[in-house]
């Protein structure tokens, strides 16, 4: 298997609870292949391709690193994908803020 349905593969890689759910987000334009948007759910992604996907409350950009014939478990699932996504998002900042209020070491 060189590539892969971009609905079946968003349902393997589990970022999306449904097949059905990953075609509509995909029809919905709320995913982007290498940048492009994409509105066929039965468009091809390859290994290498780097998706941008606008989740509810978020948004993520994985790296396809493999296909799998069928959904498995969540530890099998993540080794289909590197996750790119910046650390620019509100939890990163509140680690920059965390990080800010460390007390000087006093000698």
């Amino acid at each position: 298997m060189n590539r892969q349905r971009i609905d079946k593969w968003l349902w393997h890689a589990r970022l999306v609870r449904t097949r059905t759910d990953a075609a509509a987000l995909t029809q919905a334009g709320h995913v982007r292949v290498n940048g492009k948007r994409m509105r066929m759910a039965g468009h091809s992604v390859r290994i290498g391709d780097v998706l941008t996907v606008a989740l509810d409350r978020s948004v993520r950009v994985v790296e396809v690193a493999g296909f799998s014939d069928r959904r498995g478990a969540a530890t099998s699932a993540r080794a289909l994908y590197r996750d790119v996504t910046s650390p620019s998002g509100p939890q990163a900042r509140a680690g920059e803020a965390d990080s800010a209020r460390v007390p000087p070491v006093e000698d």
